[in-house]
């Protein structure tokens, strides 16, 4: 997907590099996270995610609230204006999907499909079990 992806969405129009803006889908789905448990859960360096979230956080498309739990700490939260941001990638993304896919048949489709979710099963199931899974690089 590379630089081609990220030109065809301009994720500069949004106020964020591609990186950071992949940091918003998680945190709507699972709700406001500290930087750290952020970092975990992508399994990044907690420097790169705190940069990315400030490129977040300035483009208005997350903000720092505190932490219930931690009144020291904050968490970051996505914005209304960042899950907007997050339904154009994933439009970008989807768009990009079916124009890769436009000449296959339906059952090449289909069985790349199967496959694929199936690949990303035993990878998921992979990470969750094996605590010698190697942690990513810091970008």
């Amino acid at each position: 997907m590379g630089a081609r992806f990220r030109g065809m969405l301009r994720t500069g129009d949004l106020g964020a590099e591609f990186s950071a803006l992949m940091l918003l889908p998680p945190l709507q789905a699972m709700g406001p996270m500290r930087v750290t448990d952020l970092a975990e859960f992508k399994r990044a360096d907690p420097s790169t995610i705190s940069r990315q979230a400030a490129q977040l956080v300035k483009a208005g498309l997350a903000r720092r609230e505190a932490d219930p739990a931690d009144g020291r700490a904050s968490r970051l939260a996505v914005t209304e204006a960042g899950v907007r941001a997050c339904e154009r990638v994933r439009e970008a993304r989807a768009a990009m999907v079916e124009r890769a896919l436009a000449d296959w048949p339906a059952e090449r489709i289909t069985a790349f499909t199967d496959l694929f979710e199936e690949f990303n099963h035993a990878v998921e199931a992979l990470l969750r079990t094996d605590p010698t899974t190697p942690r990513r690089e810091p970008a």
